[in-house]
């Protein structure tokens, strides 16, 4: 029982940090493609630093790693970085989405800490 429960929790997870990884390479690209993409530089950057964390977190669970949940911390660090500087471009509906779903990751991979 105890197995099944750890899998669904992981899956949850696991499928939040997915969700992440292809927003954030879908931000990149978007970002990419502003009028000044200059001023977007660093955004696109954290977008891919977090699409890599979270992909790369999303692998050590899906086969159990013992180093899950350690990855799984500093993905949280990474999205919230990504989430404060999508933030700045609120104007930016890509940047908007971003935001949002790196913060609720961030916010999953911080519970795993808290139980």
């Amino acid at each position: 029982m105890q197995s099944s429960v750890l899998e669904n929790r992981n899956q949850a997870l696991i499928n939040i940090l997915d969700d992440c990884a292809r927003v954030c390479n879908a931000d990149a690209t978007a970002d990419l493609m502003e009028q000044e993409v200059e001023m977007m530089v660093r955004c696109v950057r954290l977008n891919i630093d977090c699409a890599e964390i979270c992909a790369l977190t999303s692998n050590y669970f899906s086969r159990n790693s013992e180093f899950a949940y350690p990855m799984a911390v500093q993905c949280a660090v990474v999205c919230d970085a990504c989430a404060q500087e999508c933030e700045k471009h609120a104007d930016m509906a890509h940047c908007v989405e971003c935001a949002r779903i790196c913060r609720k990751c961030a916010q999953e991979c911080r519970k795993l800490r808290a139980s």
